[in-house]
């Protein structure tokens, strides 16, 4: 873990993030050296394994500079997240949080007895019990608890959830949001903006952040003027492939003047 100085970065906003669905070190060391202030690390919608989060983990607090590491389970369930935090991350980001119950339910799932039900354990998050009794007393609370806001439902309920105590900030999900508005991918659809606004609004009112994903670099300014106070900005496979097409495209481009 980076420590405070991340968490307190992040508060303020303006933290900028990439995300990593690629399980491997490099993709990691890369976004560090790129200057990321941290990686996402997809575990909702990747193979990765526990064991492959954890080795992105260690890459990123191996790499230069301080790359703090945000993973995202597949749900929220208890067993599922005590077993991420355990790796030792600076945050979790759970999917689908529709309502002040299940944003609860997720800060019980980051909390030791008595405020909740994460079980103790002596892993990496604590120095393999070097830390164990600070950890478990005080240090598991600096842990980011973000909740991605995904339907109609969470964006009815996002002031309530924003200002659930524990919760750190909020996340609109765009392509989920769009698809159960009935507007899937239409990025401009003004029910999409709406509903953005509407969370950015609840989010500011619960002086909690909200930031969303830009997968292309030509969204990123747009997103800063909407509101968001944070970005996970470009998504290592699509830069991968659409960095690759315009080279390809560049290349029979010159050959064809060539011709």
């Amino acid at each position: 873990m980076t420590g405070g100085d991340f968490r307190e970065r992040f508060l303020e906003g303006d933290a900028l993030g990439t995300w990593i669905s690629i399980g491997h070190p490099a993709i990691v060391e890369a976004a560090a050296r790129a200057g990321f202030d941290f990686v996402l690390i997809d575990g909702e919608h990747t193979e990765m394994s526990l064991e492959t989060v954890a080795d992105l983990a260690r890459a990123a607090a191996a790499a230069p500079g301080e790359l703090a590491v945000i993973v995202r389970p597949a749900w929220n369930d208890p067993v599922r997240i005590k077993r991420i935090l355990d790796i030792g991350v600076d945050g979790i980001m759970v999917p689908m949080i529709d309502t002040p119950d299940a944003a609860e339910e997720l800060v019980r799932a980051t909390r030791y007895p008595p405020d909740g039900e994460r079980g103790v354990a002596s892993g990496r998050a604590a120095g393999y019990g070097q830390n164990f009794v600070d950890y478990v007393a005080e240090g598991h609370r600096s842990l980011l608890t973000i909740a991605q806001i995904e339907t109609p439902t969470g964006v009815e309920h996002a002031a309530e959830i924003a200002a659930t105590d524990g919760i750190d900030a909020l996340f609109v999900g765009p392509a989920d949001l769009s698809a159960s508005l009935g507007v899937f991918a239409e990025w401009n659809a003004p029910e999409l903006d709406e509903a953005m606004a509407d969370v950015i609004d609840a989010g500011a009112a619960a002086d909690a952040p909200v930031g969303t994903l830009t997968v292309r670099e030509s969204d990123v300014a747009d997103r800063v003027e909407r509101g968001f106070d944070y970005q996970i900005a470009g998504k290592d496979m699509t830069t991968l492939i659409e960095t690759g097409e315009r080279i390809r495209e560049t290349y029979e481009g010159s050959v064809s003047s060539r011709e």
